[in-house]
Formats: C-alpha cells, structure tokens, sequence
C-alpha cells in the first residue's frame, strides 16, 4: 500500500514537472535578430500604422514604460496599429537574458533584437536626427507617408495622443 501511494505521489510529480515545462515552453518569449536596413523596410506596409519602441533592459526609463506600449497593444488590437518592441540589449543578452526578462515582465507585444555593431552606421536608418539615446519611438504610417520620433520616455497619454494624430484622416 504504502509503495504504491509513494508511486502515486511520484507519478503525480512527474506530470506536474511535465505540464510545467510545457507550459513554460509555449509562452516562452522568442525575439528573433534584425539588421536596421530590415526593420526599415518591414514598417512600410502601406495599411498598418507601426509603434516601434527602442528599449533596453538595463535602461530604467525604457522598462517604465514598457506596460504602455503592451497597453496599445491591446488596446489598438483589431485596428491597424502593429508595436514592435526594438531591444538595443548587449549581444551577450541576446537571447536568453532577454527572453527570461520579457517572459518576467510578461511582454506580449512582438520583441526584436537590433543586431547592429556601429550605431553611427545604424542610427541615420532608422531616424536621421537621432542622438542614439534611449527610450525612442517611433511612428510610421506608409500609406499617409507620416512619420514621428519621439526621443523621451513617454506616459501612455503622450503615446495614445500621438497615435489618433497619426490614424486621424
């Protein structure tokens, strides 16, 4: 009796063990590497309005805010807004040490790793007048040929306002 209840009690470890790591795997965070020259030309699609946050972990400000890019896209879902967070982490945090932070923060918004060396080289792509500080957004709307860069940490007011301006006719 007493071995089969320890057997029991084993098994039933084991399936929890199991369904843990299963879990764990299927909402594991995946960012995948980009080059600048292929973000720029992935934002161009002519009918989706992008929110493209360039962040780090180790930038205080860039974490803040976070939850108000993750709260556009929610609140956004169904519309054509797409937020791509753009992760200027160390190559020695790519990719574990970043997946572990956004599985942590529970990040749900698409994350890239900017795979770029040479920020002078980098930088003018993404935005000619950038100084290369962090957090910085941007804004593309192919279609309206509009775009924004906003070089601050944002509040979700500032990022939500300048959202409608963009979708506005």
């Amino acid at each position: 009796m007493q071995g089969k209840l320890i057997f029991s009690l084993r098994m039933k470890k084991l399936i929890f063990l199991f369904l843990l790591g299963t879990a764990f795997a299927s909402t594991r965070a995946q960012v995948s590497a980009v080059k600048a020259g292929e973000l720029m030309k992935r934002i161009t699609r002519p009918d989706t309005l992008y929110v493209v946050n360039f962040w780090a972990t180790w930038c205080a400000p860039c974490v803040a805010e976070l939850p108000y890019f993750e709260n556009v896209n929610r609140d956004y879902a169904g519309k054509p807004v797409k937020v791509l967070l753009v992760s200027l982490d160390f190559p020695e945090d790519y990719p574990r040490r970043l997946e572990v932070f956004l599985k942590n923060k529970k990040i749900l918004s698409e994350v890239l790793w900017l795979d770029e060396k040479k920020p002078n080289q980098f930088i003018p792509k993404i935005y000619p007048k950038w100084s290369g500080s962090i957090p910085a957004t941007l804004l593309h709307y192919g279609s309206k040929d509009k775009k924004r860069f906003m070089e601050k940490q944002l509040r979700y007011y500032e990022l939500e306002t300048a959202i409608n301006e963009m979708l506005a006719p």
